[in-house]
């Protein structure tokens, strides 16, 4: 089950419960949580598009980066709060 973290631009930010396995990142996708998302990594000094199953247009991905990179302590903070860690 996902975990909903914030709603930007009509797209749902959100980790999946089943990948606390894997390094810091979040999926996002338009309206609600989807396994076709885009997925985010986020690292100490940066943040990488892994991918863009979503197809989200590239003028969005450009706004989303930048709300993930403006947040990132945020979101990193609620995933180890999620994840228990």
């Amino acid at each position: 089950m996902p975990k909903i973290l914030a709603d930007f631009m009509g797209y749902s930010f959100y980790f999946y419960s089943n990948e606390n396995d894997e390094p810091v990142h979040v999926h996002v996708s338009k309206g609600n949580p989807s396994s076709s998302s885009a997925k985010f990594w986020i690292k100490r000094d940066s943040v990488e598009l892994e991918h863009n199953n979503a197809q989200i247009p590239q003028k969005d991905l450009k706004r989303i980066y930048n709300y993930i990179c403006i947040n990132r302590q945020k979101i990193v903070f609620a995933w180890y709060q999620f994840f228990g860690f």
